[in-house]
């Protein structure tokens, strides 16, 4: 860490290493205040949000004075997410997949039509406060459902295009976004399950089976059996981020790594169960996948800079709330009974929040500061990943490239 005094505001600049053990040290905090502050473990908020905005008010009252800054290398926020969803593919064995069934069509579906309103909303609304088409779109499924790395490349494009505050709305949209995604998700499964009454389900055997399935946990794993499991999630990281890298070339747009890393880790989980190559563990596999989300999350937070969310246009702004605002009703009256109104459809619709507002590892996120609270819903777990990661790109991409072509017609010979 090093300090420099800028025009009279003093930077504090931290390297990748000193930003994870800050990310680190918040995530502690987020569980002692969880921990001790009833009402943050009533309503499900998650512990790295806790901790991470803790620290974002921090930096933002040394913004609004202007005394203070602090300047973060997040490289390993990216590692972090791409080791998450390689233990996510890990622990998908086609045993389970197959148990979810018509399930997973249906919440498939239901979050495509999600991300089609949210399209139509934002030109609706942009186009009533008079709000130009691309920053319309931008504040939409674009950064609700791509999160940020989806708004930065199509700002980017619309930038090229002549809308010189592409990159930053779509920032700013995917900002906004993450946060209400990670408070409204908790809150919202929270109200229906004690609404309802809801409990996990003891006569359902996917509880069971996933046990049985992801092998004994109680046998004690050797140095070498550790090792083994390791080198596999990096070996699988690696693997899948080639595999990506290709698929992006052949269909000559960007293509998530961690897409391809969770893909080829489930075909190296099925693999091993049919040949053993190597003793898995699920109870180490998936505790390495808790420990790599709650740290990109606290860092995705803490490098947050609110006062950017303050620079939105007010357009904008009313277009992102009302997505939220959609989004609560939708998943609350709507998604809720289409998925069952047990307790697992309590849980995906605070997987539903995580995603459609935000990101995946937000899902995640949400479902385990519930099932924290409440009980585990194996189903969420394993439906909503695998959807929110990647089949919902197959309907939310195409469409929204429709809509950007229909309705930002200088668009149509750059994007798609």
């Amino acid at each position: 860490m090093s300090f420099e005094v800028v025009e009279n505001v003093l930077n504090i600049n931290a390297n990748a290493v000193m930003t994870t053990a800050m990310a680190a040290v918040l995530l502690l905090i987020g569980f002692f205040v969880r921990n001790k502050v009833a009402v943050i473990g009533k309503y499900c908020i998650p512990a790295p949000v806790v901790g991470g905005f803790l620290f974002m008010f921090v930096t933002f009252a040394g913004h609004m004075t202007g005394t203070f800054t602090f300047n973060f290398d997040t490289y390993f926020q990216d590692p972090f997410m791409l080791a998450f969803f390689t233990t996510v593919g890990l622990g998908a064995s086609l045993q389970l997949l197959k148990k979810g069934g018509i399930l997973l069509i249906v919440y498939w579906l239901v979050a495509a039509v999600i991300s089609i309103f949210q399209n139509i909303i934002g030109i609706a609304v942009g186009t009533a406060v008079g709000l130009e088409a691309p920053y319309a779109l931008l504040a939409s499924a674009i950064s609700m459902i791509g999160g940020h790395g989806a708004a930065g490349s199509y700002g980017s494009t619309f930038v090229d295009l002549g809308y010189s505050a592409g990159i930053e709305v779509g920032a700013a949209a995917a900002t906004f976004g993450l946060i209400s995604a990670v408070l409204l998700g908790g809150p919202l499964a929270r109200r229906l399950i004690v609404k309802n009454n809801l409990h996990p389900d003891e006569n359902d055997n996917f509880d069971s089976d996933v046990t049985s399935i992801n092998a004994a946990v109680d046998e004690k794993l050797s140095s070498l059996d550790v090792i083994k499991n390791v080198t596999a999630i990096l070996v699988c990281m690696a693997v899948g981020t080639q595999v990506s890298g290709w698929i992006g070339s052949l269909i000559n747009m960007s293509f998530p790594n961690y897409v391809g890393a969770m893909f080829v880790a489930m075909i190296v989980r099925n693999l091993n169960e049919s040949f053993h190559f190597y003793h898995f563990s699920f109870s180490l596999v998936d505790g390495i996948g808790d420990v790599m989300l709650s740290l990109y999350l606290a860092i995705a937070l803490m490098s947050l800079k609110l006062w950017d969310l303050l620079e939105l246009l007010p357009g904008v702004l009313l277009i992102v709330l009302c997505q939220v605002i959609f989004m609560a009703l939708a998943a609350y009256f709507v998604v809720f009974r289409i998925l069952g109104k047990n307790y697992d459809a309590a849980v995906m619709c605070a997987g539903l929040c995580g995603h459609g507002l935000g990101a995946t590892p937000s899902a995640i996120v949400n479902m385990t500061a519930v099932k924290d609270e409440y009980g585990m819903s194996r189903k969420a777990f394993m439906i909503v990943p695998i959807v929110g990661a990647f089949l919902v790109d197959i309907i939310y991409q195409p469409q929204t490239i429709a809509f950007i072509k229909f309705f930002v017609p200088a668009a149509s010979n750059v994007v798609g």
